[in-house]
């Protein structure tokens, strides 16, 4: 595996011509349209096929998964193109059945997806999911909850053979996170109870495999409560063999003030969930100036800490698909970033020539361009970005890592997950 990057001059053919590899799959590996112009600082993942199959009139995905051997699953893996067997074949068209890189260590992926999901996206992520979470369940404060049309999305995990997580969350109806309506559950036991027992109905009744629980904005007088309250789910749960993750602010010390982090206590609900999602992205924010998102320095200060209060063993690192465009010059309280797709990002860098730079103290490629006198800066993920954090599920030894979120197609990434991680099902 290589991860080139792109010079003045460099065309895909040429590329391609270097590395022995056909221009197309090079193409499709790194979502690069046609004319198939490249980008100066662009970084391209190249990968070395073992074995490919080329598709003949009258081919399907189960006579082509028959003829080679291969599930379907890992073929729609190797080929994020196929869009996870939502794309028709061709005849003549080049597949990969498999590649000279072989997965490593083995883990765990999960992604949120919400409910508007394009159903292309959605089947296009499947195969890199051990669970997809459906974005979210609100309750109300007596204890009942806020439904969720999560069926699209289940149906198409149950058929990609990807498992699911409920999502529970103190989201409102007006896309805020409610410390009000956490407090006032944690003050009656019977709402408790109540909303416990509509949790586990919907996760049997649904074929959830477990829960994911999101409670933020907790202040820091109400965090053995949340805790309690996420060891209760556990104990009501884990009969049925269902599995509860709690999502952590991205803290670096127990007394971090903001009301972002104070509720969450790390020691308590490593402790009383069985798994955490840490929440290492968002350093880079719509209202924020432009950074990276996750600047990898800054994860690995979160990850010190979680791992000294938490079994890495029951760790979730989050993982970025997202990047943000914002216009300069930055300023507080006015600024607002966009938010765009990593593939989209380089993109945008395309069409308005940009070259792309590559910040060695975040690990995150970045550039500027300039669309009708206009000035905008581009922070985004590409292969050199996440194989640095990939490095650090590895380093760490973590259960794995989360997504947020699927909703946007990421082809070098998920692709480099792919030969990355051995990926392990639900």
């Amino acid at each position: 595996m290589t991860l080139y990057t792109v010079e003045r001059g460099d065309t895909l053919y040429s590329v391609s011509q270097s590395f022995g590899v056909p221009a197309g799959l090079i193409a499709v590996w790194n979502a690069i349209p046609a004319p198939y112009t490249l980008v100066v600082g662009q970084c391209l993942l190249i990968l070395t096929p073992s074995a490919l199959y080329t598709v003949r009139a009258g081919d399907t995905y189960s006579s082509i998964s028959a003829r080679t051997g291969v599930g379907t699953r890992e073929l729609f893996a190797n080929n994020p193109n196929l869009l996870g067997g939502t794309a028709p074949l061709y005849a003549g068209q080049t597949l990969v059945i498999s590649f000279e890189e072989t997965p490593g260590a083995s883990c765990e992926m999960t992604g949120y997806a919400y409910p508007f999901i394009e159903t292309a996206n959605l089947y296009y992520s499947l195969p890199y999911l051990t669970q997809i979470i459906p974005f979210t369940y609100g309750f109300r404060a007596d204890g009942s909850l806020v439904p969720l049309d999560d069926e699209r999305i289940l149906s198409a995990a149950r058929s990609g053979g990807t498992g699911s997580l409920m999502h529970l969350s103190t989201l409102t109806e007006g896309g805020n996170f409610s410390s009000e309506l956490a407090l006032s559950l944690f003050s009656s036991p019977a709402a408790m109870d109540t909303l416990a027992r509509n949790v586990q109905r919907v996760i049997n009744e649904k074929g959830y495999d477990g829960l994911d629980i999101d409670f933020e904005f907790i202040p820091g007088s109400a965090a053995a409560d949340y805790a309690d309250f996420i060891r209760r789910l556990r104990a009501l749960l884990a009969p049925d063999g269902k599995t509860v993750i709690a999502a952590l602010a991205p803290k670096t010390r127990d007394d971090q003030p903001g009301v972002l982090y104070e509720g969450h206590d790390y020691s308590l609900i490593g402790e009383a969930a069985d798994a955490v999602l840490l929440m290492t992205y968002e350093w880079g924010y719509t209202y924020g100036p432009p950074m990276a998102v996750s600047p990898i320095s800054a994860v690995r200060s979160v990850l010190d800490y979680a791992v000294s209060r938490i079994p890495r063993e029951k760790i979730y690192m989050g993982l970025p698909n997202y990047a943000y465009d914002w216009i300069l010059p930055y300023k507080q309280g006015y600024s607002r970033a966009v938010s765009i797709g990593n593939d989209e990002a380089v993109d945008i860098a395309r069409r308005f020539g940009a070259e792309i730079k590559f910040d060695e103290t975040s690990e995150t490629p970045y550039f500027t361009y300039y669309d009708g006198g206009i000035t905008h800066e581009v922070w985004f993920e590409d292969a050199r970005s996440m194989q640095a954090k990939f490095d650090l599920i590895k380093e760490y030894g973590f259960r794995g890592g989360g997504y947020w979120n699927v909703m946007r197609r990421f082809a070098q990434g998920f692709l480099l997950q792919n030969v990355t991680f051995g990926l392990q099902r639900s």
